[in-house]
């Protein structure tokens, strides 16, 4: 990674912090909204899969142990796959499939949720969280179908932003 990568991808950590910190502050719901979620898929779709990764992973680290948010158990996990598949997935195909940007993105979002499922599986199974994966799935589409739209409509046009004022592609990472 350059210096600029690690520079933007610090940025997106910040980012991805202080987004719910606003949500939260003015009453608009976080599992509504997803803010955490923007900035993850913006990483991975401008830096490439391993920053995308490191940003989804450490985010709700951060988060959790800086605001409490998400809480350390059972949701922090459940966000570490997700986030961190949102990035490597959208990161990868981004890769692939350079100056595309929905399919990525789409893919990111698909793949996070059922990473998520699988975790929520996990935690129901062996330690016993009440929580089933297909409540969880059906949860997290209908209650963050707002926060779906918003990153399917203000994504696209960040990430060309960042690449024309950057010269970032996730293609070179």
């Amino acid at each position: 990674m350059n210096t600029r990568k690690i520079v933007m991808t610090g940025m997106f950590i910040a980012l991805g912090i202080v987004l719910p910190i606003a949500f939260h502050s003015l009453n608009m719901g976080g599992p509504v909204f997803l803010p955490m979620h923007i900035p993850v898929l913006l990483a991975g779709l401008t830096l490439g899969p391993l920053a995308g990764l490191f940003t989804g992973v450490i985010t709700p680290i951060l988060s959790s142990v800086l605001t409490g948010m998400p809480p350390m158990f059972p949701i922090l996990p459940i966000m570490i796959f997700e986030l961190g598949v949102y990035g490597l997935t959208s990161g990868f195909i981004a890769k692939e499939y350079p100056g595309k940007i929905f399919f990525p993105l789409i893919a990111g979002m698909i793949d996070g949720r059922v990473a998520a499922a699988i975790v929520v599986f996990v935690l129901a199974t062996f330690f016993g969280v009440e929580m089933s994966p297909w409540t969880f799935i059906k949860g997290a589409i209908v209650t963050g179908i707002p926060g779906i739209l918003i990153q399917l409509v203000i994504i696209p046009p960040l990430v060309k932003a960042i690449r024309g004022a950057t010269g970032l592609q996730a293609n070179r990472a």
